[in-house]
């Protein structure tokens, strides 16, 4: 029997995310170089965080992979170039950890996040 001190995967503190997630939808363009060619996905994003993104794609990933994904926020023109990495995957719902989000759009993704839904 573990000890009460042990963490298990259920635990509360594994489940605790660092920042909230929050409902959006719009599409997303993944790109995975696959030997010495990209491979281009079209995904849909179904929630977002300051962190990182969820996005639903008919394909197989693994954990760890890393991508560039190509995307608009809604209501703006403004094209987002972010390099992330596969941190989960449920079903064909895969979470992404950005790796090379700029203090500016840090900073937008904040102001935009404000005010919506919160997914968890």
């Amino acid at each position: 029997m573990p000890s009460s001190g042990s963490k298990t995967a259920a635990s509360p503190e594994r489940l605790r995310r660092r920042y909230p997630r929050y409902r959006v939808d719009f599409p997303v363009v993944v790109s995975l170089l696959e030997g010495d060619q990209y491979r281009r996905l079209d995904g849909h994003c179904r929630d977002l965080s300051q962190a990182g993104i969820g996005i639903l794609l008919a394909t197989e990933l693994n954990g760890g992979e890393v991508a560039s994904l190509s995307f608009s926020l809604p209501n703006t023109s403004q094209p987002w170039e972010v390099r992330a990495v596969v941190r989960h995957r449920r079903g064909y719902h895969y979470g992404f950890e950005f790796l090379s989000l700029g203090d500016s759009q840090a900073r937008w993704l904040k102001d935009y996040l404000a005010g919506k839904e919160r997914a968890d």
